[in-house]
């Protein structure tokens, strides 16, 4: 393995995540999820790609889906958590900040 690969691995795997709570809003029936990721860059590629197969735990989320197609659907981040490096306290505050926004929003979990 060359230096520059080893270079790029070690880069890629102590880069930081960024956790938050985000949102997905359905355009056609008004409809509005929350849910919490340790990884807000990451976790609209995998809430699509479930939704593509058609897989979806959330019910209703994949129903929109399926029934309105991926255009009616929007992802957008509602808060950013800051950094936290002890993994049980940034999943504490993930747990509070998302039923916060749920409230707030009046949504649905994802």
């Amino acid at each position: 393995m060359t230096s520059d690969r080893k270079a790029a691995i070690a880069a890629y795997k102590e880069r930081k995540t960024i956790a938050g709570i985000y949102v997905v809003r359905c355009a056609a029936t008004a409809e509005t999820w929350v849910g919490q990721s340790p990884n807000l860059e990451k976790i609209q590629n995998r809430i699509w790609f479930s939704l593509r197969q058609g897989s979806h735990t959330c019910r209703s989320l994949q129903a929109a889906w399926t029934t309105h197609g991926p255009d009616s659907l929007t992802f957008a981040e509602c808060e950013r958590l800051e950094e936290e490096e002890i993994p049980y306290v940034r999943d504490a505050l993930l747990k509070e900040r998302v039923l916060h926004w749920r409230s707030e929003l009046g949504a649905m979990a994802t």
